[in-house]
């Protein structure tokens, strides 16, 4: 899916938009055991109710594309004949009412969702009568040729509110303790099933959601999938870092990976000035040419397809924003961490002085120590 098809989808979720009639769910304890179920009439609730339980669940569509929303795809073999596929399904095409595929799914999200704390899962499945666009892009709400039908999931901690002083107006005690109340809090993970793709209904594909690219939820998304999951986006950074300093070896200097990340700074600059809806993707190839560009090696070169191939799978293609990060380019050294605009990189530089190695900024005004600023004196009146 694109930016553009999940935003569309997430414009639905709210309580005078989507045809969501029922959220069903159930609340796991820190035990791992459901300490209730619930299927919730949307309708019976007040409106502010009902909005923050939409909000929840369109929390499953935000993030980027490609980091805290992976795109999974099913093979024609499992869409024909496998379990996981089979479950999903059935949950779509009963809109959450067939209550053994309901236990089935509770019962992979907990054997798999790495969590020792509580937390609720929230289920909703919709209608959309998507509606037909007009060559400006302009939507016809009056010409549809396309029902999508899909169930939005959501894992969401139930965290303790902190213990407070309130005020109230009835009484003659204005002031007393509040006590601590358990709380919905933004979901982990979460899915949606099948992928709104070209605006249409795609039972080969779903959108798998974490809150932190960071964690580990591997096991939860082969658990509900079936499929290996891609390798998520710290992976990626990591894996890259790995490539770049093993393809470069001892030609692996700072204006090296200054280049590199110039290059990708570009890449990613160049693919939005072009406005596609489609997600950036670079192969192998791709990371092998800019590696040639910014300056590496025949011989080093040489071996960069083995190393590729060890770090992210012959035919994987990785997105250049999950391995730099735009804002910020970092120098470190076990005692000082320097961080500056990639675009004012060229401000730091390295060199070996009598021996020493430094790592040295160029300064001309403004420059503060502890909020002071300072001046700058020659070495002779340094040494006065």
């Amino acid at each position: 899916m694109t930016d553009k098809e999940i935003a569309e989808i997430k414009r639905r979720i709210r309580h005078d938009k989507n045809n969501i009639m029922t959220l069903k769910g159930c609340y796991v304890s820190a035990d791992r055991q459901i300490a209730k179920e619930f299927s919730q009439t949307v309708g019976m609730l007040p409106l502010e109710e009902s909005e923050n339980l939409f909000k929840v669940l369109k929390k499953t569509l935000s993030g980027r594309v490609g980091k805290n929303l992976v795109d999974i795809a099913f093979t024609t073999e499992q869409v024909s004949n496998s379990d996981e596929h089979r479950l999903l399904m059935r949950l779509r095409d009963s809109e959450l009412k067939d209550e053994e595929a309901l236990h089935e799914l509770y019962g992979k999200i907990i054997a798999s969702f790495p969590s020792d704390e509580c937390y609720m899962i929230v289920l909703g499945c919709d209608k959309y009568d998507v509606p037909q666009r007009s060559k400006n892009e302009e939507e016809m709400d009056d010409a549809s040729e396309e029902v999508f039908r899909y169930v939005l999931c959501s894992v969401c901690p139930v965290k303790p509110t902190k213990v407070g002083i309130g005020f109230f107006l009835d009484g003659d005690k204005p002031f007393r303790n509040i006590g601590a109340d358990m709380a919905i809090a933004a979901p982990e993970i979460g899915f949606m099933f099948p992928s709104f793709d070209d605006r249409a209904t795609n039972i080969y594909n779903a959108l798998f959601y974490t809150k932190s690219a960071a964690d580990d939820y591997k096991a939860s998304a082969e658990a509900l999938f079936g499929t290996e999951y891609p390798m998520p986006a710290e992976e990626q950074k990591e894996n890259f870092r790995t490539l770049i300093a093993e393809t470069a070896a001892q030609e692996c200097s700072y204006a090296f990976v200054q280049s590199v990340h110039e290059h990708i700074n570009d890449m990613i600059s160049e693919h939005e000035n072009t406005h596609q809806e489609e997600p950036l993707m670079i192969g192998k190839q791709d990371v092998k040419r800019m590696l040639e560009d910014c300056g590496a090696s025949e011989e080093h070169i040489a071996a960069f397809d083995e190393t590729y191939d060890s770090a992210f799978g012959e035919k994987t293609e990785i997105s250049p924003l999950n391995i730099i990060d735009r804002k910020r380019f970092e120098v470190k050294t076990p005692d000082v961490t320097i961080h500056v605009s990639p675009e004012k990189s060229h401000l730091l530089e390295t060199r070996i002085i009598d021996g020493t190695k430094y790592v040295m900024i160029r300064a001309e005004e403004g420059v503060e120590v502890n909020g002071v600023g300072i001046r700058f004196r020659k070495d002779t009146e340094e040494t006065e």
